[in-house]
């Protein structure tokens, strides 16, 4: 067909035209997809913008102009054409809607203004709040109760017009002409579609430094609703329409809100971020090189000194291991989770803020204003309309990414226990209100925090040192003791270094481009998936078998160190996988395991290291107690019992120390202290003072 023909024809024609016509590799593309509408029982054809501006600009550039004149007409064309194919099908559905998705620009949430109205754009963003289905009514049916008339009409009266935020009740009736009797709304005969409404917020990196996050509302209707949940990035492509601020029609004031054409749910976390060809080639040829690994480290944070163990676990966790899923649909984490606890001073919240910059998704957030609703999600009630919708919170924003918590310690305890699912099974649920949801939190945590005392004491085991539950310590794969260490010549280095950084910092700059290194770990993340050789598992399999046989001589089972559990067993094979992405491998070698057993053993002896013994028991993370305290605590469980068999209510403090000290080697103070300890957690209960007898 010529220009000047094309331009003769009506926006429906060319439409139609460009359905019939556009071919791609595969053929005739949308013809192809108007079979699929047919063949599935759908309503809706999915068009690809670039398509339609590559093969008629200017229809493209009308729909941007005036998307509502065009829309319409694309959507009858449809029907035109479904009709055409299966008069039945498109009798039977009544009607069809043309969805666009993939403009050319993607307008920021903060950007939309008055410009934008009645105008056709894309944004992108995270739910933050959904809203429940309700049904929407379109066209009210009304009766005219006068005498002669008694007509039942759709209103609005004409055919393209419809009701939008109340419902307006006729002044005369479009039948006989007449004001007068009554107009009757017929709610069972009007006309509903399924209507709902969802909050947009920005990414958490796309919001600039010290502002907040700005968020729009969209309206989804008919086939878009429930497509996505709280927490999923989403692109949406839709009109730009005034509503009445507050709900206030009478003032002058409008908010600007979204009527979404389509949606689309980024099924990867990290599909958001285009990698060209160019930064492809870059890419690969930076993993070739065999320092690769160093200098991704030495890339994080690099005006701070030392710490390169600290630096290499952030790493580790910014690649991550491989998720999996089981058959059964059993799912394996593949994030790793990292646990910083040190003096004050030493550059930890820094340590954080770097990994946060470097993360392709991230989101920070600290202990100290972080209430369990922010931290995974919240049901809050609408003021206007009573009914309860869910929010998402940090950890669901961070789905696919890294929640950086900094004053972990500072939280309060029921407010760090709403994390523990999070942490292991990746996922928030919510039963609250009559909404039951569960919620996608697939985020690697990066938390840190101070010692109970201010200053971390070497005389105490690390559990009588943090302010922290076992619960939460033993969900980390790491776990890094970082002290403030005074020794002449490290301080000497430590002060060359800080003022080297202040008195020319510019020198300092990352081994890698903190945008080429973004791009290498999404690159990592989607398309390396490294598989553990035979090498590696037997590096992994002998470490687990010696630690725990070392155990074993001590005694008894269960009054034994344990200095792994199946939990470092698999925080090892995910530490090895990411050690191997780093260098785009698709195998784990045997550098890649025990590189990961190093760093493990790093954490075990600074963090499981028992300090009455001498030993590695990492069963004092996990339980709160060392192998001598649970033994000690046996001990006094069984002296009260026996003191009490003459009848006695209680056994008085001094006596239980004195049977006790009879049969261990354990100090007064020591035995004393384990006391009070088991009646605070209610293993033995304290009948009057300094009197006790077992629960």
């Amino acid at each position: 067909m010529s220009a000047a023909e094309q331009e003769q024809l009506s926006i429906g024609e060319k439409f139609k035209d460009f359905i019939r016509n556009f071919r791609s590799v595969e053929g005739l593309k949308y013809m192809d997809r108007l079979h699929r509408v047919i063949n599935l029982d759908l309503s809706s054809l999915l068009v690809d913008f670039q398509d339609l501006y590559r093969y008629n600009t200017d229809l493209a550039n009308m729909l941007i102009d005036e998307p509502q004149k065009v829309l319409k007409e694309f959507d009858e064309a449809l029907l035109e054409l479904v009709t055409g194919e299966d008069a039945e099908f498109a009798k039977r559905k009544g009607k069809f809607h043309v969805r666009v998705q993939g403009l050319y620009e993607t307008t920021k949430i903060r950007d939309i203004k008055t410009q934008y109205m009645n105008k056709l754009i894309q944004v992108e963003g995270i739910i933050t709040r959904m809203r429940p289905v309700r049904s929407k009514m379109i066209k009210a049916v009304y009766r005219h109760e006068k005498e002669g008339c008694n007509a039942e009409f759709q209103w609005p009266y004409e055919e393209d017009e419809y009701l939008e935020d109340k419902i307006d009740r006729p002044l005369q009736c479009p039948v006989c002409g007449e004001a007068g009797g009554r107009f009757v709304l017929l709610r069972d005969k009007s006309v509903y579609v399924d209507w709902q409404e969802i909050t947009l917020q920005e990414r958490p990196e796309d919001v600039p430094g010290g502002q907040m996050p700005r968020s729009v509302t969209v309206e989804l209707t008919e086939d878009l609703v429930d497509m996505a949940r709280p927490g999923d990035l989403v692109t949406v492509v839709g009109i730009v329409r005034p509503s009445p601020a507050g709900g206030n029609d009478k003032a002058p004031y409008f908010e600007l809100k979204i009527e979404a054409n389509s949606l689309r749910v980024s099924e990867k976390a990290l599909e958001e971020v285009a990698i060209t060809r160019d930064d492809e080639e870059r890419i690969l040829e930076l993993s070739k090189d065999p320092w690769i690994r160093e200098k991704i480290i030495a890339s994080v944070a690099p005006t701070i000194y030392g710490h390169w163990d600290l630096k290499e676990a952030i790493a580790l966790q910014l690649f991550g291991g491989v998720p999996k899923v089981a058959p059964d649909g059993t799912r394996i984490r593949g994030d790793i989770h990292v646990l910083f606890v040190g003096d004050p001073g030493v550059a930890k919240s820094q340590l954080l803020q770097s990994a946060a910059r470097i993360a392709p998704r991230s989101v920070y957030t600290s202990g100290k204003g972080s209430t369990a609703a922010g931290l995974t999600a919240a049901v809050l009630k609408d003021p206007k309309t009573s009914e309860y919708f869910l929010e998402a919170g940090a950890m669901v924003l961070a789905d696919g990414g890294l929640a950086v918590i900094d004053e972990f310690d500072k939280m309060r305890p029921e407010d760090r226990a709403s994390i523990h699912e999070a942490m292991e099974q990746q996922s928030v649920s919510i039963s609250k209100a009559g909404i039951v949801a569960r919620l996608n939190a697939r985020a690697a945590v990066l938390a840190a925090g101070n010692p109970k005392y201010g200053l971390y004491d070497p005389q105490r085991s690390f559990i009588d040192n943090v302010n922290l539950p076992p619960t939460v310590l033993s969900r980390f794969d790491l776990i890094f003791v970082v002290k403030d260490v005074m020794a002449m010549e490290h301080d000497r280095r430590l002060a060359r270094y800080i003022l080297d950084v202040h008195s020319d910092y510019s020198k300092y700059v990352p081994e890698i481009d903190p945008q080429l290194l973004k791009k290498y770990i999404i690159y990592a993340k989607r398309y390396s998936r490294p598989k553990l050789t035979e090498e590696a598992k037997s590096i992994i399999e002998s470490f687990f078998v010696t630690m725990r046989s070392s155990a074993s001589k001590y005694g008894n089972e269960g009054q034994t160190p344990v200095p792994v559990t199946a939990r470092q067993l698999e925080a090892l094979v995910r530490l090895s996988e990411a050690h191997a992405r780093m260098a785009l491998k698709d195998r784990v070698d045997a550098e890649d395991a025990e590189e990961a057993v190093r760093l493990m053993l790093s954490f075990l002896g600074s963090v499981g290291l028992d300090v009455e013994s001498g030993f590695i028991d990492y069963s004092m993370i996990a339980t709160g107690a060392s192998f001598h305290t649970r033994k000690l605590m046996t001990v006094i469980v069984d002296a009260i019992k026996r003191l009490r068999e003459d009848g006695r209510p209680c056994v008085k403090l001094d006596d239980i120390i004195k049977e006790v000290t009879s049969q261990t080697k354990a100090a007064p103070d020591k035995v004393e202290e384990t006391i009070r300890a088991m009646n605070r957690q209610g293993q033995i209960a304290e009948i009057r003072s300094n009197c006790y007898k077992e629960v």
